[in-house]
């Protein structure tokens, strides 16, 4: 059955709009406070927010000159899929907040560019119309973003629902059972507005949370219900989509993921939202890169906003990068043709750093490229 999408708004882009910092410091003044508070807001301090940008930026480079660049390109191979540069839209929740296309807008954007898409478990639009879209505009299938939930049913119902749907490969978050804490929120007093609940969430049953055997326990008791091992290999068991775990940091734990059969990692400290002071994901990628060999698919996010930076995760060993928070400044700025000029940014100036750096393709990139 073909699932019907209307075509996202065609916004102009605002003049003076060059950079991803560009599109930040513009959509400050469209989010309004509140949203802005979500969507920019840090954990506690915003050390690791901002230890994550200035890890891309104090990595130096070593270009090699004299290299045959012939028949250079971007595309990359991932999960037996080419995209068209190293480059995936993050999973961002509620981007109804930021425009009203919301995540069909981002999906548009993603399909023109040819680069991937991860759709939030708390997206605002469902996964089958993104799907739609993504199919009907020439795209890559999507990859679902999936939240534990309390009830193993309703967990499995989004997995069936994201089966159903095309999905590629489904991206469990592990580095998340609690939210952080967000002073940027607290202070403008920011509220999911009721018209905006995530439809993925408001399908499930209306059932109560399961009894925790502890009287409250570590936040009110949220966290008796956080996901563990046993999940991961429980919900192994549930689906043959490909599995992802997102947010793993600790070398443990990445040899433990491997261990169990996991598919690719996303090393990710969740851009900063959720404990601060954790490392800069700069320097969290080499250390899992090293514990689980230069074979296995290994993504990361956190602070990626040139070219370069692309440039410099590839030469630490990942397949690919996430974008989050300028996906969604993008979006706020111009819709549709704002991510999609984020995204084309982001890759003309991978292609100017591959060249001037000696790398014609990005199988080309590695350790010795940088200082």
């Amino acid at each position: 059955m073909h699932i019907s999408w209307n075509p996202p708004s065609i916004s102009p882009l605002p003049p003076g709009i060059i950079t991803l910092d560009d599109h930040e410091r513009h959509a400050e003044h469209m989010l309004g406070a509140a949203a802005h508070a979500y969507f920019a807001g840090t954990a506690a301090d915003g050390l690791t927010h901002a230890a994550n940008r200035q890890g891309w930026r104090s990595l130096t480079l070593r270009p090699r000159v004299l290299q045959s660049l012939t028949g250079g390109h971007t595309r990359t191979l991932l999960q037996c899929a080419t995209l068209h540069a190293p480059l995936l839209l993050a999973p961002v929740a509620h981007q109804q907040l930021a425009h009203p296309d919301g995540e069909l807008a981002s999906a548009c954007a993603a399909a023109a560019m040819g680069v991937g898409m991860v759709v939030s478990t708390l997206s605002s639009i469902p996964i089958e119309p993104l799907a739609a879209c993504l199919h009907d505009s020439g795209g890559l299938p999507p990859w679902f973003q999936l939240y534990a939930q309390p009830h193993r049913d309703d967990t499995l119902a989004l997995i069936h629902r994201a089966e159903q749907a095309g999905c590629a490969a489904l991206v469990l978050t592990v580095d998340a059972p609690v939210q952080g804490v967000r002073d940027a929120e607290r202070r403008t007093g920011f509220v999911l507005p009721p018209q905006k609940q995530p439809p993925h969430l408001a399908d499930l049953p209306n059932r109560p949370w399961p009894a925790s055997h502890a009287e409250a326990g570590l936040c009110q008791g949220v966290t008796a219900h956080a996901p563990t091992w046993a999940d991961v290999e429980w919900l192994q068991k549930q689906t043959s989509l490909p599995l992802w775990l997102k947010g793993v940091t600790h070398p443990q734990d990445a040899c433990r993921a491997q261990d169990l059969g996991i598919h690719g990692l996303i090393v990710s400290n969740h851009g900063g939202r959720t404990l601060d002071t954790m490392p800069s994901t700069s320097r969290l990628l080499p250390q899992v890169r090293a514990a689980v060999g230069a074979d296995f698919p290994l993504l990361v996010d956190g602070g990626i906003r040139r070219g370069t930076d692309v440039f410099k995760a590839l030469a630490l060993g990942a397949n690919a990068v996430l974008i989050g928070r300028p996906q969604v400044f993008a979006l706020a700025n111009a819709g549709a043709r704002g991510v999609a000029h984020m995204l084309r940014t982001l890759r003309d100036e991978l292609e100017a750093c591959m060249a001037l750096c000696g790398c014609a393709t990005v199988d080309a990139i590695g350790p010795e490229h940088l200082e």
